[in-house]
């Protein structure tokens, strides 16, 4: 983990799917978010995905590039334009500061008309410990 370091970007496709499933995987019953002609009733194009998946997909982005052993201890997210079906979001992160085993990472994720996330994430990496063998120890 150095500072300035950046993270490979990962892209993610917004299906009708994932925007419904990460919806009710996260409790939230907006109609916006899996009814299209509600969402069109309330002036969006189509149904959009909320800000629980977006702050999900944030930590797995973060998480993946870590590790296994990888906490995150605060994740802060802003939403900007909208993910909707159809489009394809791109993660992208820069370590912005460093302390031991732990690293602020500033993220970004864009979709085909702008910025649909920013935000920053603190994530600690435990540093794995070795176990010495039986035969190590002396036994």
């Amino acid at each position: 983990m150095r500072v300035g370091e950046e993270l490979p970007p990962l892209e993610i496709e917004i299906t009708r799917t994932l925007i419904v499933a990460g919806a009710i995987a996260s409790r939230d019953y907006q109609d916006v978010h899996h009814d299209a002609e509600s969402a069109r009733l309330r002036g969006s194009p189509d149904i959009f995905m909320n800000i629980l998946t977006t702050n999900g997909l944030v930590g797995r982005y973060i998480t993946d590039h870590f590790g296994p052993r990888a906490v995150l201890r605060k994740v802060a997210i802003r939403l900007g334009a909208p993910n909707y079906p159809g489009d394809t979001m791109v993660l992208t992160g820069r370590i912005e500061e460093t302390d031991g085993d732990t690293a602020t990472v500033r993220v970004l994720g864009t979709n085909g008309i702008g910025r649909h996330v920013t935000g920053t994430v603190v994530v600690t990496v435990a540093v794995a410990v070795a176990v010495p063998t039986t035969t190590e120890a002396g036994a």
